[in-house]
């Protein structure tokens, strides 16, 4: 008498080759991977399945860019000429007083550091800096 597995593998095995057939023809599909073929998977695995986020964030960075330029400053020659002289003259003596507060620009000096000198741990003396 046959084992029921027998009798399924009977009846199965004239479909056999087909489903290799089959089998072949997808795998060889997906196997098919060279350089060319890159961009398509990029596109199709990063781009294309979430087109609609996509769409939605360039929708707003054309919004933001929209606003960027609607409200830019046209030129800093523009907006001087707009001002007054008693405005000039003040921005004029803020930068003397801010140049005045902030000192020369010549780097200091540093004050070099002491030599090392090795100590044993018994010898060592305790520092405490105040601030």
């Amino acid at each position: 008498m046959k084992t029921p597995r027998e009798i399924l593998i009977q009846r199965h095995q004239d479909v056999a080759p087909k489903l290799d057939a089959i089998r072949h023809k997808v795998v060889g599909s997906t196997r098919r991977s060279s350089i060319l073929s890159w961009p398509i998977l990029l596109w199709r695995e990063l781009i294309w399945s979430s087109r609609r986020i996509w769409a939605g964030l360039a929708a707003v960075w054309l919004l933001l860019l929209a606003a960027n330029v609607s409200s830019r400053d046209h030129s800093p020659a523009s907006a001087m000429a707009s001002a007054s002289p008693e405005m000039i003259l003040s921005f004029q003596q803020q930068e003397r007083l801010l140049a005045e507060l902030m000192g020369p620009d010549e780097p200091r000096a540093a004050r070099p550091a002491p030599p090392f000198v090795p100590q044993s741990r018994s010898e060592g003396r305790l520092e405490v800096l105040v601030t």
